[in-house]
């Protein structure tokens, strides 16, 4: 289990940078291998698939309640039995921790779920 999900988002403010691709790429080993890192090291994605709309739906209000806990929101893209899920931080325009932490915690929920 990654310490990810023992730690909490901190803000990006001013002076703060978005991780370099090696950096990130440290980080993506430590979340489920399914989440990937897009080509200009600029936000993390993976795309989680339920078996209806109502497992779906419930997969989203998991997630919004992690994000609002955290303050850290992704972009979703939802249809029937689908969830594609995107973080990246935008006040920095690239990745930080912060991303990492929230995915962390959205593939302990799946690993708890069963």
């Amino acid at each position: 289990m990654s310490d990810l999900i023992t730690q909490s988002c901190k803000p990006c403010e001013g002076g703060t940078r978005a991780l370099d691709p090696e950096e990130a790429r440290a980080l993506l080993g430590e979340i489920d291998s399914a989440w990937t890192i897009d080509g200009d090291n600029a936000g993390i994605e993976r795309e989680f698939r339920f078996r209806d709309y109502y497992q779906t739906i419930a997969f989203v209000n998991a997630l919004a309640w992690i994000a609002h806990r955290e303050d850290h929101h992704p972009d979703l893209t939802v249809g029937y039995n689908r969830c594609r899920v995107r973080y990246s931080t935008h006040a920095i325009g690239g990745l930080s921790r912060n991303d990492f932490i929230c995915a962390a915690k959205i593939d302990q929920l799946l690993a708890e779920d069963g």
